[in-house]
């Protein structure tokens, strides 16, 4: 199969040599338009997805609170929680995950959480300072633990003993 722009060479090389007329030439040229354009159409929604560039990729810390809202959606699945901190202070935090079919493969299930739950974080924080990050890995009350998939990158820090660093 010729590539689009040599079938458009082609296609004006067979009209100057008498082969075809200038109509035929038009439409095929069009008809090839017309079937690359769909395909050039998927490349804008993939391109315009965001990066991780407002997550502090090098800085890793622990949270320990309560769910108060999970949402298993595309393009990305949200936790949101309350931390209280030593002083006794809660601060509510948005966190970022994976899609729900990243988080799928690796193990995650839909229903797994809920409102109420005690659960642990491993996350990049918001570069601005709001009360915001990027999931690295989760902990459930019940020990178990979950990556965010390959994307987002590994939790670097141990559990435990990285509560010390969250703000």
């Amino acid at each position: 199969m010729l590539a689009p722009h040599s079938f458009v060479v082609r296609m004006v090389q067979a009209s100057i040599a008498g082969e075809i007329d200038y109509m035929t030439l038009r439409h095929r040229i069009w008809a090839a338009a017309a079937s690359v354009a769909p395909a050039l159409g998927t490349v804008g929604p993939a391109a315009a997805h965001h990066s991780f560039a407002p997550y502090e990729p090098d800085v890793q810390f622990q949270l320990d609170g309560v769910v108060t809202k999970y949402q298993w959606l595309n393009p990305h699945v949200y936790i949101e929680m309350d931390v209280t901190d030593a002083q006794g202070e809660t601060k509510h935090w948005l966190i970022e995950g994976a899609n729900p079919g990243i988080l799928n493969r690796v193990g995650w299930k839909w229903n797994m959480l809920s409102e109420g739950d005690r659960i642990s974080v491993i996350v990049s924080p918001l570069r601005n300072g709001e009360p915001g990050a990027l999931l690295k890995a989760l902990r459930l009350e019940d020990g178990r633990i979950f990556s965010n998939g390959g994307p987002a990158g590994p939790a670097r820090i141990p559990w435990d003993q990285a509560k010390d660093a969250a703000p």
